[in-house]
């Protein structure tokens, strides 16, 4: 803008050419951790300690009720309950169970009801990361309740909620933040997943892919720490309940190559993406039916333990976590009847039990309920053994599912040490979280928070605040006056300026030297109120300012303006404080949605032909000629016409 002949001439604006050369951007660093995480390790290193207990604890807790109520022994090792002998007798059990989960949940926390993990999603979206102390005893108790007496669940959702309490609880007792508590939660969480199925690298990515929504070295290390120190402290255990040093589900190498094989992957990747589907809708169509039952809802789950006892009787391999029959499905020694009899029964009991409102994980059913998937394919499609099917059966329903595609690659690796399927699982996890997304709004986990009032937006990216300097938006056509103005005269430069919208404040310079700031707002509500005489813009200009510097990213102005409460800041130079190069207001931070808006939508041809033409002459010599007689024949036309 060039300056009014109304300005006086010591009013000044600066030109819009300023760049200055590069500047502190050059000292930033990849990543925002600095050395206060250290004292977060001795916390994070008793958190895995507490989650490997805490699981040891629920997998003994499991497996005692279990041994008492099916075979009438006490012993703390897992066992499936479809071994029982008792018959119909045996339809009870899941009805008892539900009872008192419904009775826990009326009179000790409604919170212990459902899978765990989005329980644990909401503590940290919205509950700064606080989770309630008692949640820590009942829901691990009123998990075993529900899986010992046969529900079709998993301990892993319950451990992870649990093992998240308790890094929560030690947090609560320190003066820590909400992202240092919520660091020593996912810790916790992770550590007790860990500890379930012997698969810490997994456990880790699926508290970045399911938990903390960030890809960063704060929360990354201490889950990385309590992860190790969970899976240390099981081979410690080993021998206890479930423990062993040997994976969860060891399988031969299979090798599975060719086009024939990774086609395979492709349409098992198809069929388990549109499972995705089936199951989360089976799973929150179940809890709406529920909510239309007439009865209080503490009830529900014995209602929902009389569908899991029934189905035990009709498939009895659907009962409890089922890790056995995962094993076997693994193993290619079930028929496809009884494949077929294990998806359909285990997704009814599962879909109508965790609608019901009892607790228990996801986990364990959809591996077995993959692995079935992963099985009946392979008994249809020619080509693959049955073991390779069912890995890639499971990872590829887990990954349509969760929508955690990393995790269920590294998990499966993980509970089966078959590297040799990498490649395919990599298809088929890749291809049913693909159709997951795209006929899915949310997942199972995140529908859950989404019912509760809460979003959850989980695509990872960097923020472009972060990316865009001070320098390449702000203010730099900027309408100043020099000290020592009279407010008269400031009046009659504001009444005539044309940008009043995009400056709001008019800094005060003496030499060139920024000394303050004066408010549109006020000058002109001084004017109102005549006033004016007198008064000099040094009178009421605003002397202790707070500015930012060209080379600062826009996420530190927006930091510092929600800090101080202001709008608009000027720009001057770190080493020259007091020398002006511009305003940078709230609206110009918008830039940097602009500039992401730009990069998705607007759409443009880089190269042409004739770029390609001083390389390879010899394919194109006739390029130059036929677009001249090309453009000769069009403008023939348009003369003709």
């Amino acid at each position: 803008m060039k300056e009014s002949k109304k300005f006086h001439p010591a009013d000044s604006i600066i030109g819009r050419d300023y760049r200055p050369p590069g500047g502190r951007e050059k000292e930033r660093a990849d990543f925002t951790t600095n050395s206060s995480i250290f004292r977060l390790i001795p916390l994070t290193i008793i958190v895995g300690v507490m989650g490997a207990l805490v699981a040891l604890v629920l997998v003994w807790l499991i497996g005692v009720i279990t041994n008492i109520l099916y075979y009438q022994v006490v012993d703390f090792h897992l066992r499936s309950p479809k071994d029982n002998t008792l018959g119909w007798l045996s339809v009870l059990i899941p009805i008892v169970g539900g009872i008192i989960v419904g009775f826990m949940a009326r009179y000790g926390s409604v919170l212990i009801k459902g899978h765990g993990i989005p329980e644990a999603m909401e503590n940290i979206l919205v509950g700064g990361s606080k989770v309630q102390p008692k949640l820590t005893i009942l829901k691990p108790i009123s998990s075993a309740v529900s899986i010992g007496t046969g529900g079709p669940f998993g301990a892993e959702g319950p451990i992870i909620l649990t093992g998240g309490a308790l890094g929560s609880l030690l947090a609560q007792f320190l003066k820590l933040s909400s992202i240092e508590r919520r660091s020593l939660l996912v810790a916790g969480a992770v550590a007790g997943m860990s500890a379930i199925f012997g698969t810490p690298i997994a456990a880790v990515l699926l508290g970045v892919e399911l938990l903390v929504f960030e890809w960063k070295p704060r929360t990354m290390v201490l889950m990385g720490i309590a992860s190790a120190v969970a899976d240390i402290l099981r081979h410690v255990f080993v021998g206890q309940g479930w423990m062993s040093p040997e994976p969860l589900f060891p399988v031969g190498h299979v090798p599975m190559g060719g086009g024939a094989g990774l086609m395979d992957a492709v349409l098992l990747g198809i069929a388990c993406g549109g499972l995705a589907w089936v199951a989360t809708k089976a799973v929150y169509g179940a809890e709406d039916a529920f909510r239309k039952i007439p009865i209080p809802w503490m009830w529900w789950p014995a209602i929902g333990g009389l569908i899991i006892g029934v189905g035990g009787m009709i498939a009895p391999r659907v009962l409890g976590v089922g890790y056995d029959t995962i094993a076997d499905e693994l193993a290619g020694s079930l028929t496809m009847n009884t494949l077929l009899l294990i998806f359909v029964v285990k997704l009814l009991v599962w879909a109508l039990g965790l609608g019901s409102g009892t607790s228990g994980g996801i986990l364990a059913p959809l591996l077995m309920m993959g692995a079935a998937v992963g099985g009946l394919m392979g008994h249809v499609i020619p080509g693959g053994t049955p073991t390779d099917w069912a890995v890639l059966g499971m990872a590829g329903l887990l990954s349509g599912v969760t929508r955690s595609p990393f995790t269920s690659i590294v998990f499966a690796l993980e509970l089966t040490h078959d590297t040799d399927l990498l490649l395919p699982l990599l298809i088929t996890t890749t291809i049913a979280h693909f159709i997951s997304v795209l006929i899915l709004k949310r997942s199972i986990l995140t529908e859950k928070v989404a019912r509760r009032g809460f979003h959850v937006l989980r695509e990872y990216e960097v923020n472009t605040m972060d990316t865009l300097f001070v320098r390449d938006v702000m203010i730099t056509n900027v309408l100043s006056v020099e000290s020592g103005r009279s407010l008269e005269d400031v009046v009659k430069i504001l009444r005539s300026y044309t940008e009043k919208r995009i400056q709001r404040v008019l800094p005060v310079v003496e030499k060139g030297k920024l000394l303050g700031l004066v408010l549109w707002q006020d000058v002109m509500e001084m004017a109102l109120d005549q006033d004016l005489k007198g008064k000099t813009a040094n009178d009421i200009m605003i002397k202790k300012v707070v500015v930012a510097n060209p080379d600062e990213s826009l996420a530190e102005v927006a930091d510092r303006m929600s800090v101080c409460k202001v709008g608009v800041l000027p720009v001057v130079e770190q080493k020259n404080p007091s020398e002006l190069k511009g305003l940078i207001t709230q609206y110009n931070l918008l830039d940097a949605r602009s500039w992401r808006l730009h990069e998705e939508e607007q759409k443009e041809k880089v190269l042409h032909l004739s770029w390609l033409h001083k390389f390879m002459p010899h394919l194109f010599q006739n390029y130059a000629g036929k677009k001249h007689a090309k453009n000769s024949n069009t403008a023939k036309r348009n003369d003709a016409q």
